[in-house]
């Protein structure tokens, strides 16, 4: 006896530790998925992330730089910025073409809340940034990006783009000045008499080369390659390394070109100016700053930083769900995994003097091209921009800045989205108008307001549609030809949209049905109600008792009905449970041939009908009455819920 109670109770131990095994397998899997990829890793997936993340480090490099130039900081930061990311995004990340990193986006939204401030400001920006992301992660708040359309984001990405380039024609044309947006053209104007014409003639030459770099990979050698099909595979992969590289190799020349001229004493360009050399030190985030003379404390540099706590992690998490969007095609896009990875990304790099990061479209459309396989590419680009950082800091002084702008430029040009202006404007004028305005206010304003007024506005349409859900009404017959009008409400009936489905009932009633043919409300698309959907419905049958018009509900789930009678004060509700069931409720309610089949036909001939038929109501009520017995409110259908 003893030996089976010993059997039995290590036969449920045994049960409890698989249980406990398999749910932190899950657990594992879903959130550190690297191991759902690893071990199947092979030495195909080895061979293409190494060729894709050379690829990427060589985009990376010169891009970081430029984005930090963006950010108002020197060159090595955006380096900084550009390794600890695509290291943590191999165990955490679950799409492979994002690419964890400084980002033009990031870049112009970290200056707008970091404007003249000391660089403790922008990496306590990123780790507050993170911290936020995570717990919007463990909050499994992914859904939130769902609010924000594509014309939203659109219109958004388009006016950042624009306000990047805006931002960098200084630069490009060698001017001491700054251009924060559309307004500050004016500026350009007043100084357009001191236009540097060497960086100038730079900065476009640069601009026309990348651009032509771009095209490299699309021009067609299939000819080449049926006449000498080696040759034709060579020339056609070297367009093609040509044409992902552009940034690096345009770089790096006009880098020689200023460097040998610099060796004798010549500056033709104005460049990025001393950067720090060797790797950053791994340090805690300041907590604290030091500006002039004032020293700013931990609330001190939040107060400022303001609303930028929220803006920068909801930014820089709608364009990695966007790119997982972009990219995905064998499963869900996984938001709170997301936003777990990119926080524990920024979190990660405040601890080596990083701004603010996120992924990139044009690393992302990189890495597509260049055949990644899994994130294991982030690892070789990361690598990247470790060896840059040690070997080549001493050079990023040499880098123009008419360079640096130029390759921003031709990197934000083609974020411009015009050919939705075109589809909506032929579609969807209300898309149109959200697109529009949040493009203008983003210009004009800054990114934050325009971002916030698309989705408050999107937001707004989204309760309109939910207060005034289209009512679908038709006038059908049964096989017996008792005639009635259904009424099918497009959407789930909440408070919003209560009283105005409740007066659509009633003019429906009184129009459509004269006040005569009996309705039936379909709530096949009803999920669910509210209290105040629940007592609208009491109010709806009160308003129809006593009357010869019947009314009744079709399609009703238990669920809807449990919750109507529990929400309300119904002592039963009348419903019928499917179509088939419309028939019987006519034959139990007995409603007379004379008030069920009257014409349809047109509305002359009802109006014709309309004075004799209201003449008669009094002898019909009374013989509904005599034949039913008992009041209306009273019939207990062939549904009912008590």
């Amino acid at each position: 006896m003893i030996s089976n109670d010993v059997t039995i109770s290590d036969e449920s131990d045994q049960q409890v530790i698989n249980k406990t095994k398999k749910r932190v397998q899950t657990f594992i899997k879903k959130h550190i998925p690297i191991t759902r990829w690893l071990p199947t890793y092979s030495r195909f997936y080895a061979i293409s992330d190494f060729i894709a993340g050379i690829t990427l480090g060589l985009t990376m490099i010169p891009q970081s730089i430029a984005y930090a130039a963006l950010a108002g900081l020197t060159p090595q930061y955006g380096l900084y910025s550009s390794f600890l990311g695509g290291f943590i995004y191999v165990f955490f990340g679950t799409i492979k073409e994002v690419s964890i990193g400084a980002t033009s986006l990031m870049a112009l939204v970290t200056i707008e809340y970091t404007r003249d401030m000391p660089i403790d400001f922008i990496v306590l920006l990123c780790f507050l940034a993170g911290c936020v992301e995570f717990m919007m992660g463990l909050m499994n708040l992914g859904f939130l990006v769902d609010f924000i359309s594509l014309p939203v984001t659109s219109g958004f990405t388009s006016a950042t783009s624009i306000i990047i380039i805006i931002s960098q024609l200084p630069g490009l044309f060698g001017l001491k000045l700054k251009c924060e947006n559309i307004v500050d053209l004016q500026k350009l104007y007043q100084n357009w008499g001191n236009i540097k014409l060497n960086d100038t003639l730079l900065g476009i030459s640069c601009i026309i080369l990348l651009l032509i770099f771009r095209k490299f990979k699309d021009l067609d050698c299939s000819q080449i390659k049926e006449k000498y099909l080696t040759g034709g595979l060579i020339l056609e992969k070297t367009l093609w390394f040509l044409s992902v590289s552009r940034n690096a190799i345009i770089v790096f020349i006009a880098s020689s070109i200023t460097f040998s001229q610099d060796k004798n004493g010549n500056k033709l360009f104005a460049t990025a100016g001393s950067v720090y050399p060797g790797l950053p030190t791994f340090a805690l985030p300041p907590f604290s700053s030091q500006v002039g003379n004032e020293t700013y404390s931990f609330t001190d540099m939040c107060a400022h930083l303001g609303t930028g706590i929220f803006m920068v992690p909801l930014i820089a998490v709608l364009t990695n769900v966007a790119i997982a969007k972009a990219f995905m095609r064998d499963g869900p896009v996984e938001a709170s995994q997301e936003m777990l990875t990119l926080g524990v990304c920024n979190i990660a790099g405040s601890f080596v003097s990083s701004m603010p990061t996120c992924g990139a479209f044009t690393r992302s459309a990189v890495g597509s091209a260049s055949g990644i396989q899994t994130p294991m590419a982030g690892i070789y680009s990361g690598t990247m921009a470790l060896l840059a950082l040690g070997f080549l800091t001493p050079y990023f002084g040499f880098i123009p800045k008419a360079t640096l702008s130029a390759v921003l430029i031709s990197a934000v040009v083609f974020l411009i989205d015009v050919n939705i202006l075109r589809i909506l404007w032929k579609s969807s004028k209300r898309d149109m108008v959200i697109v529009g305005g949040t493009f203008w206010i983003c210009l004009v304003f800054n990114v934050e307001t325009g971002l916030l007024f698309g989705t408050f506005t999107n937001a707004l349409y989204l309760l309109y549609y939910s207060a005034r859900p289209k009512i679908e009404v038709q006038k059908l017959k049964t096989l017996h030809g008792d005639r009635y009008v259904l009424i099918k409400p497009e959407a789930g009936l909440f408070y919003p949209a209560v009283a105005y489905l409740t007066n659509s009932v009633c003019k429906i009633a009184r129009n459509e049905a004269k006040g005569i043919y009996p309705l039936i409300v379909d709530f096949e698309r009803f999920q669910g109600v509210d209290y105040t959907a629940a007592k609208g419905i009491e109010k709806l049958i009160t308003t129809f008792e006593g009357k010869s018009q019947s009314l009744m509900f079709l399609n009703v789930s238990q669920y809807v009905v449990n919750l109507i009678m529990n929400l309300s004060n119904l002592k039963n509700f009348k419903f019928i449970q499917n179509e088939d069931g419309i028939m019987d409720f006519f034959a139990k309610e007995k409603i007379p041939k004379s008030l069920t089949s009257a014409t349809f036909a047109t509305m002359n001939e009802v109006s014709n009908k309309c004075t004799e038929v209201e003449k008669t109501l009094p002898e019909q009520e009374s013989l509904l009455a005599s034949n039913q017995g008992v009041k209306s409110h009273e019939l207990m259908p062939l549904n009912s819920s008590k």
